[in-house]
């Protein structure tokens, strides 16, 4: 039997890939053993075990942005994480990485091993830990074109995709103006009025949800709706008729498609997603990083499918006096989705049996 360990945990955007694919390799290799790698800080705590698969922890491996005396306590977290992590490498075949906190333990207990790596990149500009595992591995692939290092010779999968979300790429692509309008139904909307889908990211944010308590009257009083994301650990808005606030959006399909303006984070998960389902965003990327938010949603703005402002410029009265431009631009955008991300999970289950196979 192939036992597969995944790596890749924190946020949505690490977990959601690594779900999809390991969907993939399920469906294709249904007698093997798929195991998850995470900590017990991240959304994986609840995402892996909600999609049937075995979660096992190890240390959060926690590295200051600047200097700082946790600084000095950062390799012996390292060697920790890499020590738990080779116990479990004892029993894998094949080790495939997503990115965050957990994969840099991973890569080296995998490396250490002679276990094969297999790396998925979703951002224009790759992270630390994926830089570090592409040390170790030929196979790997990304959803953007990478200009230099190791992954710009990476294969370009394209971003591996939700079911929700392939599933409803699918059934719109028939008519995509009739399934916008039952997906506002289903949400209890008007479909007769725009609505705005707002949110800052599986985790939520404090600063976007501030911008919409400061404006969200006015906007309702243009007869806008709002279908606001504002994370499971803030604190929920009073309620309003036409609006909405939830701290999780498990059908985020039906959200995109619903939606006349996306605002939001500019996650890779959450590019992808505008681009498959052929929504109009307008994106404020994280304003700390190391930029890649920003990039990722670059070929969107080139498209004509996106704009993006600093999270600094994001203001209730910024919103209120934009918010009909957008719309406007909105309307103009083309309505279908694109199918560029859809195979992408089903090319990295074939990176994968390469590198199970020596790559031959």
């Amino acid at each position: 039997m192939t036992r597969v360990f995944f790596a890749g945990g924190g946020t949505a955007g690490h977990v959601e890939p690594a779900l999809a694919v390991a969907r993939q390799w399920r469906m294709q290799n249904p007698d093997s053993k798929i195991s998850f790698i995470g900590t017990r800080e991240g959304l994986e705590t609840r995402l892996v075990p909600e999609a049937g698969f075995d979660l096992h922890f190890i240390s959060k491996v926690r590295i200051a942005r600047r200097l700082s005396p946790s600084l000095l306590l950062a390799p012996f977290s390292l060697l920790r994480s890499v020590a738990q992590s080779i116990t479990l490498m004892r029993s894998a075949d094949l080790v495939v990485g997503f990115g965050g906190y957990v994969c840099a333990p991973a890569y080296i207990a995998a490396a250490l091993t002679r276990t094969p790596i297999v790396i998925h990149e979703a951002n224009a500009r790759p992270g630390l830990a994926n830089r570090l595992g592409s040390l170790f591995t030929p196979h790997t692939a990304v959803a953007h074109p990478i200009d230099s290092g190791k992954l710009s010779q990476a294969l370009l999968a394209g971003l591996p995709l939700r079911e929700d979300v392939v599933a409803s790429f699918h059934d719109a692509s028939q008519d995509w103006q009739s399934s916008r309008i039952s997906a506002k139904r289903a949400l209890g909307f008007d479909p007769a009025k725009a609505l705005v889908f707002i949110f800052g990211g599986s985790q939520g944010s404090v600063a976007l949800n501030q911008v919409i308590a400061d404006s969200r009257a006015e906007l309702l009083a243009q007869g806008i709706q709002i279908l606001h994301g504002i994370g499971a650990r803030n604190a929920a808005p009073s309620a309003a008729d036409g609006y909405q606030a939830h701290g999780y959006i498990s059908d985020m399909a039906t959200a995109y498609l619903a939606a006349d303006l996306v605002i939001s984070r500019s996650g890779a998960v959450t590019c992808a997603e505008v681009n498959t389902l052929g929504r109009y965003a307008l994106f404020i990327p994280l304003p700390i990083g190391n930029g890649e938010q920003e990039l990722n949603a670059r070929d969107l703005v080139l498209q004509s499918r996106a704009q993006i402002l600093a999270q600094s410029q994001f203001t209730p009265s910024w919103l209120v006096s934009n918010i009909k431009g957008l719309l406007s631009q909105s309307a103009s955008a083309p309505i279908a989705g694109s199918d560029i991300d859809i195979n992408a999970a089903s090319k990295m289950v074939s990176l994968m049996e390469h590198a199970l196979h020596g790559g031959k």
